[in-house]
């Protein structure tokens, strides 16, 4: 049997964290939407377009923008970001509810897809006081990933050498110093969110809040 880490992921997990997200985004004020998220530096509706960007650009248009702003992979991002964003951020969401089924994106592997998907939203969510339960199932195909991967953000790296252990869920993996907690506040964890690290247990959390700070 294919490891589950490598198991193709279905686009419908893709879409319905998609869903799930515009949903919940769904009558902010303008002030809402200038919330400054997870995701240093940026605002809910600025990550709302970066995630529309993501789903609306394909290999070709990415390396485009790649050559175009001369190999600059940040400046690329923003200069996608600021296409997507509208006059408002009732406009920001009704780009995004245009691209929640789309199959198009960038050279990343799918589940990079997926893993963006969970981990945008919540880089929404938490700063708006939303809570959402995600599916188990789609939660530890990212958590596998992430622990695994510094393909597209610095993951994998910052978990080695520490035990990863989901309360909620069948994601175990690593060795070291135990980190335990729901598979969402693992996720987050690995890709460099500290606001989850209070949702976490065990000796390697302090270990993992420094490599952080590092």
């Amino acid at each position: 049997m294919m490891p589950s880490n490598r198991r193709p992921v279905p686009w419908p997990q893709v879409h319905a964290e998609r869903a799930a997200l515009a949903d919940d985004l769904a009558g902010l004020s303008e002030e809402d939407w200038r919330t400054p998220s997870l995701c240093t530096g940026l605002t809910v509706r600025e990550v709302l377009a970066h995630l529309t960007a993501g789903a609306s650009l394909n290999g070709l248009r990415w390396f485009a923008g790649v050559v175009r702003c001369r190999f600059d992979f940040d400046a690329q991002v923003a200069m996608r970001l600021a296409e997507q964003m509208g006059d408002s951020g009732a406009d920001t969401l009704a780009r995004f509810r245009a691209v929640v089924a789309s199959t198009t994106s960038p050279p990343l592997p799918r589940i990079a897809m997926l893993g963006e998907a969970v981990v945008h939203a919540e880089d929404v969510r938490r700063p708006l006081g939303i809570a959402a339960d995600r599916p188990v199932d789609t939660l530890t195909r990212v958590a596998e990933y992430y622990r695994g991967s510094d393909q597209v953000v610095v993951a994998g790296s910052r978990v080695k050498g520490l035990r990863l252990e989901a309360a909620d869920g069948p994601f175990a993996e690593g060795e070291g110093p135990l980190v335990r907690g729901g598979t969402l506040a693992l996720i987050m964890a690995m890709t460099g969110r500290p606001a989850h690290l209070a949702d976490l247990d065990g000796d390697g959390v302090e270990v993992l809040r420094g490599r952080m700070d590092g």
